[in-house]
Formats: structure tokens, sequence, C-alpha cells
């Protein structure tokens, strides 16, 4: 069915499900990641209204057009949990900018929000149900963290920066699960409803492999035969599975080296690729020579360490050396691109934008 719409933005326009289209201001922010229900403008600090679109559920390409009329910084435009697709610098204003991405919408709203100083004036919607998906599986380092959490970030949240229009994202990763219990909570079942011939599966598992119990359980037991599944199934779809490593946490030893507490996690899952012919995306190395690179210090503005007061979300701050701020969210989202692109696999680094356009991406990072 085709669909396609051009919006001009009305910011004194409130939402009307009449209309199925208007601003506005969530009544709270959301703490239940599960239920993917956090708006792109809760994400912003100060909170700002979110352009909120009806739509039917699929993947669309979304052109929008942006006015920059105040000298800040960095002009960021987020879309549904968080996602962000643009990140422009502002010398030199007023200036026009357009963003170009596509976009999977599950939940029946496109949703849309810029920060201050930046006003949407156009939205160009047209359904794209010919362009692929890329689904993510995963833990709380890839999820779409819920708004009452922010600055905490997934790096899935990030991906997007990095990807063409040709490729549409669908998140499923979930805070605190290994490759067994998502299969046991029917995750994949999910995604199986979904997936489709040509998509692609993305595959991070172990942070919480790790602290399995269960009889047997040890990465080159029940982590290679739960991971086989994901597989199995992408294959039986005729989709593309690609197995990536998790990356390290932040532990320094005293050579300054950093410390694997992923244990042979690591090793089994690049075993298990090669055995099956599966692409693998070394995140662990990459993130090892980065991490490694920046030192013990650096490595605290990837990883969400803050002073009490610094978030408001984190009135108590926060030593986290797991998890990650927005700004390092994005960097490991960009190993992950690298990763792809390093991979040689061909049907999905062809949607990743040039090496050119990522480091232009990451000179915005402040």
């Amino acid at each position: 069915m085709e669909f396609s719409f051009t919006y001009v933005p009305n910011a004194g326009v409130t939402y009307d499900m009449g209309r199925g289209s208007g601003y506005a201001a969530a009544p709270g922010l959301s703490g239940n990641e599960d239920l993917r229900d956090s708006w792109p403008g809760d994400y912003y600090s100060p909170a700002v209204p979110t352009l909120l679109m009806d739509v039917p559920n699929g993947n669309y390409h979304a052109a929008v057009g942006i006015s920059i009329e105040a000298q800040e910084s960095i002009t960021a435009l987020r879309e549904g949990v968080g996602h962000l697709r643009l990140l422009q610098q502002n010398a030199g204003v007023p200036r026009q900018v357009t963003a170009s991405f596509a976009v999977h919408v599950n939940n029946g709203q496109l949703m849309l929000a810029c920060g201050a100083g930046s006003v949407m004036e156009q939205v160009e919607i047209r359904r794209a149900a010919d362009i692929p998906t890329l689904f993510l599986a995963g833990d709380s380092t890839v999820t779409d963290q819920a708004s009452s959490k922010y600055p905490y970030s997934g790096w899935g949240q990030m991906l997007g920066l990095f990807l063409n229009d040709g490729l549409a994202i669908a998140n499923h990763a979930c805070s605190g699960r290994s490759a067994r219990s998502f299969i046991q909570e029917d995750r994949l079942t999910r995604i199986a409803k979904q997936l489709r011939k040509g998509d692609f599966l993305l595959i991070q598992f172990a942070h919480n492999d790790e602290k399995e119990t269960e009889d047997g359980a040890g990465p080159f037991t029940t982590y290679p035969h739960y991971l086989q599944q994901y597989i199995d199934l992408a294959r039986e779809k005729e989709a593309y599975p690609v197995l990536v490593s998790p990356m390290h946490r932040r532990f320094f030893d005293a050579d300054g080296s950093i410390r694997n507490t992923h244990g042979d996690y690591i090793q089994a899952m690049r075993q298990l690729a090669l055995r099956e012919e599966v692409p693998f995306i070394d995140l662990a190395s990459l993130s090892r020579a980065y991490f490694e690179e920046l030192g013990e210090e650096r490595t605290k503005q990837v990883f969400l360490w803050a002073e009490p007061g610094q978030y408001a979300n984190l009135p108590e701050g926060a030593e986290d050396n797991t998890h990650f701020t927005e700004a390092g969210a994005v960097e490991i989202a960009r190993l992950v691109a690298r990763g792809i692109r390093e991979a040689g696999f061909e049907p999905l680094s062809r949607h990743l934008i040039s090496e050119e356009a990522a480091a232009a991406v990451m000179n915005r990072i402040v």
C-alpha cells in the first residue's frame, strides 16, 4: 500500500487524534524500557515538545528540513525512542539543513524532535516496504534506554547516525537479557514474526550470559547453543545473521591494558562465527584498542561517570563501568559501523555512510 505525504509542522498546533498530527509534551518521563514509549523530545535538557504523526506501521524514507535559528553549538534531531538521526554543527546561522534517513515504525506513530534554536520546517514521508530492516538482539549496552534513564544510552539508539537511508533499524535489545533469557521470554519470536528475506539480524550477548547458573552453562556449551538459534532463524527467513562480540567493560590493569571480564565468551562467539560462516563484528577488539588509546581517566567520558547533580535523572551521580553516556554510545556505534566495514560483509556494508561522513559525525560530538 502506497503511503506518502509532506507535512509542514506548526509549533502552535497541538496533537489531535482526529487530525493525526501535531506537537505534544509527554506527561512524564518513561521509566519502563520494555514499553518503548519514550518520546524523543524527552531526551533533551530541558525537554522539548515532540512532533507526533500517525502512520501505518512499516518502513519509511523520511526527509526532515530544519531551520537553525540560534547559535547553539550542535543541533540534534531525534526520532522514536531517543534515536539520534542528525548532529549538525552550527557555524553561521540562520541556515537550512535536511536530514534524510530510513525509519521503522511499529507503534503507529512517527515521532520527531529538535532541540532549542532549531525548527522543523517540512517533513516528507514515503512508505518504503522494499528497504530491509536491521534487527538488533542484545542487552542493555545495545537497547533503547528509556527517557528517565538519560543520559544512559545504548549503541542501538545511535547506530542510525552511521547508516544511509536504505536501511531501517528495529531495536529489540533489552536490559539484563542473555542469549538464553531473550529466547525464553519470546523476544526472538517477536523478531521472527517481522523478519523478512533480505533483512539483517545483529546479535550481541555475553554480559549477562556470564552470570548464567543453569546446569552446564558456559561459553562453549549453552552460549553457542542459544546463539545457534538466532542464526538458524535468520537463515530460515532468508535473512542475514551477524554476530557481534561484546565490547569490554572499563576495567584496566596496572599496565594500562583493558582487563577481559568476558572470559572465554568472546572466543566462543568467534569460533561459532567461523564454524557457521557467519559475519563476525569484533567489537571486543575494537573497543579494547579504543579504550586503551583513551586511557583510564578519559574513558570515564564514554562510560556513565557523573558527579552528583550533574544530570537531573542521576541526582546521586554514577560510576558505571559497563554502560554509556549518549556521546559514549555514539562512539560505540561508530566502532560497530567500523567493524561492519572491516568484516567486508557487502550486503550490510553498502548501507554505511562514507568514512568521511562518519568522521564528520564524530567531529560534532562534544
